[in-house]
């Protein structure tokens, strides 16, 4: 009996020894690996990212790899009987870890996510050619990560005791233990103070959850509450590096320097231009282009950062952080045009002074009661255009009467909260139609619209709970009854025309910058649209917020979180639960997510 126990206590010894060090090798192979993601990410600009890089590299890896150990193969020393059965299940199980962690790196490369289980069926699915083929090395080498973790198998056991008496084992393990403390403590401090080039590395790795302690740092005088919110709203959106444009811009073509006149009805539907509801806006339509299949690119105010930007709202914040203006101001600027800027609140939302006309001088309104505000505007646009010369303008003017359309209530108390509001909502775009009337009328009469582009649209839509999900107003899904609003241009020299297919804000800049401005360089180089006049079938369009992506087709809308998960939605945007969106479809949202930040300090 006695003997028995010997014995047990023996294997159990030795193949815990054996475990240890077949781990150790297994960390090293696992920091190969891992050397993918660092050639696939930005590299720091300064020694204390650097030094955090390679901390964080052997540290994450070395806790990764002896977590897996600890949890899986070290209970099953004390339970399987056998020695080589003990060794082949350590063998498999390794193999396995470092596919997937091939797997992973090849994700990471591609669609710049780490694996989920959206990831992995946008990498094996059927119809993703491309990405497939890339994965298939990595399978070829399967059969060898196998022979060689039998050949380190049983190479360890065999040195098992010579590698013990050399006594490498407690400074190893020291050093990966101070490298994963260490890498959580520094980034405990890079968080707190906004230090990017550590925060930037946050998801560099897989499983990698950094360590924050605002709270204790507080609570222990090691942070001052006031200083970092001071410090928060300066710094919160300074994450991300975007390539904006990808390329230099090339111009090939002769600008032609027509005005630019863009009026935004805030809030606006596209099913409100009819002739009984919005008559003069109704004639402009059928006497320009109207594109009547037109999406906005944002459920939220972030529409007007995809009309003038070409990129979703994801990217929006990294751009307020950078200080990038849109490529279509800064090329009218660098044309010699001037500027216009008009609204019915003074640009009350930050996103137009912090973002989309950053620097620029805003036409400043001292409003009085006598009148609408966006009628005061539309005057004061009438002024400014007035003392127009020679040279070439763009100008914006906002107009929110619909915007504030719950200010406008029905008498009536026969119809039902949501008929009233309703009501409401009509008569407020009745009374943007008179304003809209009142513009163009000015514009007639200073023979403004021979050499004027002028575009009537909107930030976005309203809902009143079309989908039966209890949405009223906007910002709370992707359905048409949110996004989909007008889009009528004015074109000197283009004849009148309806456009029946699917066109985005996206679309708007990359439309003027190759058909008025010159610009002949590929529309994907500096967008995410494409020209409202190119007719060909899209498969989808994209809308989207700061946490989700939507992408639109015919038949379903797909929305995405940044983290890869899912929903998948019908025409009549009703939640379908048993079935799959397209993948390459979602593989192509997933990299426009991703396309324009940085990599590889570019």
């Amino acid at each position: 009996m006695v003997d028995d126990v010997t014995k047990y206590g023996d294997r159990v010894s030795r193949l815990v020894g054996w475990g240890h060090w077949f781990a150790f090798f297994n960390i090293i192979a696992a920091m190969l690996i891992g050397t993918r993601y660092i050639t696939q990410s930005p590299w720091p600009e300064t020694l204390l990212g650097q030094f955090y890089l390679l901390i964080s590299w052997v540290g994450h890896f070395a806790f990764l790899v002896f977590a897996l150990y600890l949890l899986v193969l070290f209970p099953l020393t004390f339970i399987l009987p056998s020695r080589k059965l003990f060794r082949l299940v350590s063998v498999c199980f390794a193999t396995v870890g470092l596919t997937l962690l091939l797997i992973d790196t090849q994700a990471y490369q591609t669609i710049n996510l780490h694996l989920n289980p959206l990831v992995w069926e946008v990498l094996f699915d059927d119809e993703s050619t491309l990405v497939n083929n890339d994965l298939q090395h990595l399978f070829v080498v399967l059969p060898f990560i196998f022979l060689i973790e039998i050949a380190l198998s049983e190479w360890v056991w065999r040195k098992q005791r010579k590698l013990s008496h050399k006594q490498i084992g407690k400074p190893i393990g020291s050093l990966f233990f101070i490298s994963f403390i260490a890498s959580h403590l520094i980034y405990v401090w890079a968080d707190a103070y906004f230090y990017n080039p550590i925060t930037i590395q946050r998801a560099n790795f897989p499983l990698s959850y950094p360590m924050t302690a605002k709270s204790f740092m507080e609570k222990h005088g090691l942070l001052d509450k006031a200083e970092y919110l001071k410090r928060l709203e300066q710094n919160q959106s300074n994450s991300d590096i975007v390539r904006y444009p990808l390329e230099t811009m090339d111009f090939g073509r002769r600008a032609n320097p027509l005005n630019i006149l863009v009026v935004s009805v805030n809030n606006l539907r596209a099913d409100m231009l009819s002739e009984e509801t919005m008559p003069s806006a109704y004639k402009f339509a059928q006497d320009n282009l109207n594109f009547t299949n037109h999406y906005s690119s944002s459920n939220d105010a972030f529409g007007v950062f995809g009309l003038f930007y070409g990129l979703p709202s994801s990217y929006a914040s990294s751009i307020k952080a950078q200080g990038s203006k849109p490529i279509l101001i800064d090329t009218l600027v660098s044309k010699g045009y001037e500027f216009g800027l008009f609204s019915g609140d003074n640009f009350d939302d930050d996103l137009y002074g912090e973002t989309v006309f950053r620097g620029m001088n805003f036409n400043g309104i001292a409003f009085n009661e006598s009148q609408s505000k966006d009628i005061q505007a539309i005057d004061a646009w009438t002024q400014w255009a007035k003392q127009r010369t020679n040279k070439p303008w763009f100008s914006f003017i906002e107009l929110t009467t619909v915007d504030n359309f719950k200010a406008s209530t029905s008498t009536n108390k026969k119809i039902s909260a949501s008929d009233r509001l309703r009501s409401s909502y009509i008569s407020s775009v009745e009374q943007a139609d008179l304003e809209i009337e009142r513009l163009l009328s000015v514009i007639q009469s200073l023979e403004l619209d021979k050499s004027t582009v002028i575009v009537i649209t909107s930030n976005h839509a309203t809902e009143f709970n079309e989908t039966n999900t209890n949405s009223w107003g906007s910002n709370s899904n992707y359905s048409q009854y949110q996004l989909k609003v007008p889009m009528l241009i004015h074109w000197p020299g283009k004849v009148a025309g309806i456009y029946p297919h699917r066109t985005s804000h996206l679309d708007f800049s990359v439309t003027l910058l190759q058909e008025l401005l010159g610009v002949t360089s590929n529309p994907s180089d500096f967008s995410s649209g494409e020209s409202l006049f190119d007719e060909h079938k899209r498969r989808w369009i994209l809308a989207g917020d700061s946490r989700e992506l939507a992408l639109i087709t015919k038949d379903t809308t797909t929305v995405i979180d940044k983290f890869g998960n899912y929903k998948l939605f019908d025409e009549n945007y009703q939640r379908v639960k048993d079935d799959n969106p397209t993948l390459p479809i979602l593989m192509q949202g997933l990299t426009e997510l991703q396309r324009f930040y940085a990599k590889n300090g570019q």
